[in-house]
């Protein structure tokens, strides 16, 4: 290890805070007044975070709750857009059917996705055109993790973990006997409609052994290709539509010291693939050069060039996924719960060209969590746990890039709690051990990896609270970062990997101050992580949009800020004032790729003769600081209204809301998507809505 490395250096995270300060205090004079975030944020120290059974405001490191009120105004068809607006989360963006978190710049496998605490055993961390296989109209809550509690679920996830919560298995038994939903929405940009419902039901048993709760539940969408704002050269995206269906079927024994139930959900879903490009059929790597026709090798390269036009491949895909969960509370002295969560999944998907399949993408894969929760001892609760999981991945056809792999990896976790009088300490312990074996080429590469946090909150006046959480990590390379070899048209890239990678181990740094209570509230968090061997595809060479990547390690720098500032001006009224921003680069100063740029926002919420009506305008400013052979992406400002009604009728409780995005169709591109000048973001969109819950 480096000296230059192996010394944290302070006085640049001192620099780096006093800017994050000095930004919030100048977003908030700019808005010349403060801003609210929405009611969860005011209470959110009274929100429970389901993955740790801790409440937000005693975690040491940012925690973000979307619960179910704010997701209907959120919710977009992928996870990544519904997050998207979050401060510190972009959305990786691949046209209208893939779309992946960004948190704090970092994507794919440093962000772990959970389904209600296990692992979602999907593609998409391969590639950002393969799709999320949640379902955010079936979210009843999203939460984001960081520091000591994301280590309970993952070895590497640098930038969080969201854990998606659904009711597909039911954990208690419903009140009235019978309770669900059903919604539906449209939207006009791309003629897009939606439709969900849920419905569980309970049956006791005989003599009081609990009873018996049947849960199912379904979504249907559909959308054509997607307008973009004024002055692209086309009206819609070609080949940004996407269409598919969610079902599941769940069934629980619930008891008095609690539950046990398992799942079955189905995903089909077929989405467009924009800005492929034919033209690069036939390219091939010569060492560190492509070789593509007449390229001479001197030419940079660029983005996707929406003009070009062909077939647009097809995504066929289809998920089937067993879920079980259970939990056992206070099963014998000094053991507070016991609990088991487990996922099986089968995930295929074909991309079609032509009418034809040209590449077929298997992941069979299953993962396993047992944990116990202790009473306290000496005054420290806490959980430990065992994980293990295993994937079998494949590819085949035309865009084979990555041989097929399995993947095995066996974990041990501890999450342990303190309180004392003004003081929570929060402490984690991760180690995993992982196997890769390639079939083709006969290759197997063992890692081990063990990571270590400790948090803190004090409480230092009712309503205010300061955190500092420090994390050492590490991250195993991926399957396919060691054995990519091939083109990978989806991205305009041809990707090598490199078998001898080691695994990235990284120091983290996040601090905190905030104010939770009054009619003034604000949030502001600073970061700073060093990363050793980080991970990345470097670009070798580049033609007519073609980049070589080549996956290699480098020492790395990340550091931000988050803010946010709310004011409550009466009974009725809230403005919010937030922002964001985060610079990456390497130890020799140059940029990463695809990190987004700094954005600040207002946000003004109004009560206004029982409508809850919002005004938000979001400004995300240029991104100039990019890597070799990425262009830059220009600054946009987005307005979005929405209003939402609620009333009862007939013993069922209606809502009915309606949110206008991007009302001044602005042209916007996504710094962190592979395809941005082929997929713009979204232009002007209405989408209206209407929920019954009984």
């Amino acid at each position: 290890m480096s000296q230059r490395f192996s010394k944290f250096s302070p006085r640049r995270f001192h620099k780096a805070t006093q800017a994050a300060m000095l930004m919030s205090t100048g977003l908030g004079l700019l808005a010349c007044s403060p801003l609210v975030f929405a009611q969860q944020e005011t209470s959110l120290g009274e929100v429970t975070v389901s993955a740790t059974g801790m409440a937000a405001g005693d975690m040491a490191t940012p925690v973000q709750v979307l619960g179910e009120e704010e997701l209907r105004l959120r919710r977009a068809a992928t996870l990544g857009e519904t997050l998207a607006a979050e401060p510190g989360i972009n959305a990786s963006h691949f046209g209208a059917g893939a779309s992946r978190p960004v948190i704090r710049g970092m994507d794919g496998a440093r962000v772990s996705i959970l389904s209600d605490g296990s692992e979602l055993l999907d593609a998409s961390t391969i590639s950002p055109d393969h799709a999320v296989t949640t379902e955010p109209l079936l979210a009843s809550q999203i939460e984001v993790l960081r520091g000591p509690s994301a280590l309970l679920y993952s070895p590497g996830a640098m930038g969080g973990v969201v854990n998606v919560l659904d009711g597909k298995i039911p954990t208690r038994v419903p009140e009235k006997g019978v309770e669900g939903s059903a919604e539906v929405q449209a939207g006009t940009a791309a003629g897009m409609s939606a439709g969900a419902f849920s419905l569980t039901t309970a049956t006791p048993l005989k003599n009081d052994n609990g009873q018996l709760v049947l849960h199912a539940e379904g979504v249907a969408r559909n959308a054509g290709d997607y307008r973009v704002g004024s002055g692209w050269g086309q009206n819609k995206v070609p080949g940004s539509f996407s269409r598919g269906n969610t079902g599941s079927v769940g069934l629980s024994w619930v008891g008095s010291q609690g539950y046990l139930g398992l799942a079955y959900t189905r995903q089909q879903a077929t989405y467009g693939l924009p800005g492929h490009q034919h033209s690069f059929e036939g390219c091939h790597a010569h060492g560190d050069h492509l070789h593509c026709g007449d390229h001479g090798h001197e030419g940079e390269g660029h983005d996707h060039d929406h003009a070009e036009s062909s077939s647009v491949p097809v995504v066929d895909l289809t998920s089937e996924r067993w879920d079980l969960r259970g939990e056992w509370r206070k099963p014998t002295a000094g053991i507070a719960a016991v609990r088991v969560r487990g996922g099986l999944t089968n995930y295929r998907h074909d991309e079609i060209e032509d009418g034809s399949v040209a590449t077929q993408f298997r992941n069979k894969a299953h993962d396993l969590r047992l944990e116990m929760e202790h009473e306290p001892i000496a005054g420290w609760r806490g959980t430990l746990g065992l994980q293990t999981l295993k994937r079998r991945f494949s590819a085949t056809g035309e865009e084979a890039y990555v041989q097929p792999t399995d993947t095995q990896r066996n974990s041990l976790y501890l999450l342990e709690e303190y309180r004392w009088q003004d003081w929570s300490f929060q402490g984690a312990l991760r180690h995993d051990r992982q196997r890769v074996e390639a079939e083709l080429s006969n290759e197997r590469r063992s890692h081990s990896a063990t990571s270590a946090s400790l948090g803190t909150v004090w409480k230092f006046q009712p309503g205010y609270s300061a955190t500092a959480s420090f994390t050492s990590g590490s991250r195993m390379p991926t399957a396919e970062e060691m054995f990519a070899n091939g083109l990978h048209m989806a991205t305009a890239t041809y990707e090598i990997g490199n078998p001898n990678l080691s695994r990235e181990r990284s120091q983290a740094l996040d601090l905190g101050l905030a104010k939770t209570a009054g009619d003034t509230s604000w949030k502001l968090n600073a970061y700073h992580y060093r990363i050793k061997g980080y991970i990345y595809g470097a670009t070798l060479d580049a033609h007519e949009g073609l980049q070589l990547l080549q996956y290699t390690q480098g020492d790395a720098r990340f550091t931000g800020w988050e803010a946010k500032l709310t004011q409550r001006l009466n009974r009725d009224l809230s403005v919010t004032v937030f922002g964001d921003g985060v610079r990456a680069r390497l130890e020799d100063g140059s940029a990463l790729p695809r990190i987004p740029a700094l954005r600040a926002g207002l946000r003004v919420n109004a009560r206004v003769a029982k409508w809850d009506t919002f005004a938000e305008w979001t400004q995300v400013l240029r991104q100039n600081r990019t890597a070799q052979y990425e262009t830059q992406t220009a600054g946009y400002g987005m307005l979005n209204l929405g209003a939402s009604y609620q009333w009862q009728s007939g013993g069922n409780q209606w809502q009915f809301y309606v949110k206008g995005q991007n009302l001044t169709n602005r042209l916007a591109y996504a710094a962190t998507s592979f395809i941005k000048t082929a997929a713009p973001l979204t232009g002007r969109n209405l989408v209206v809505g209407l929920r019954m819950d009984f």
